[in-house]
């Protein structure tokens, strides 16, 4: 695969596609079984709650993943994400009231750099509040 959106075609402030991505319980044990993860505070709501949390969380890098694919669905390469960091500032919480948590995830161009990369700051919130802070990618570009 390689890039597809080219270089020369973006400009500092260039907006990409927004989206949107639903947590159920379902999907944070699913999650859990792929990375090993299996934290009681992200499947037993009553051990999330003595612990001081408001209710089942996601896990941070399955939020963190869900975040960059809003970049690599508009580069069409994932393998074009050369840097990638963020910083966790609240979790994502996830009711058990069929319908979950969500995840929304704007993205926008923030510096043009050398060698075809470019930076792009990503903006992370569920209920209202920013969940990821500092989150940015550097993509190389066609």
């Amino acid at each position: 695969m390689a890039a597809q959106i080219q270089y020369a075609d973006v400009e500092v402030g260039t907006e990409l596609p927004a989206a949107s991505f639903p947590v159920t319980r379902a999907t944070l044990v699913q999650y859990a079984g792929a990375s090993g993860d299996f934290n009681p505070i992200h499947w037993n709501e009553k051990f999330a709650k003595e612990v001081g949390l408001p209710d089942v969380i996601a896990h941070g890098m399955f939020t963190m993943a869900e975040a960059i694919r809003v970049v690599t669905d508009w580069i069409g390469d994932p393998g074009a994400v050369v840097e990638y960091g963020v910083r966790f500032t609240r979790p994502v919480v996830v009711p058990n009231d069929g319908q979950g948590g969500l995840i929304e995830v704007t993205a926008k161009v923030a510096a043009k750099l050398d060698d075809n990369r470019v930076r792009v700051d990503l903006t992370a919130m569920s209920a209202g509040q920013k969940v990821l802070g500092m989150s940015r990618a550097v993509v190389e570009l066609a």
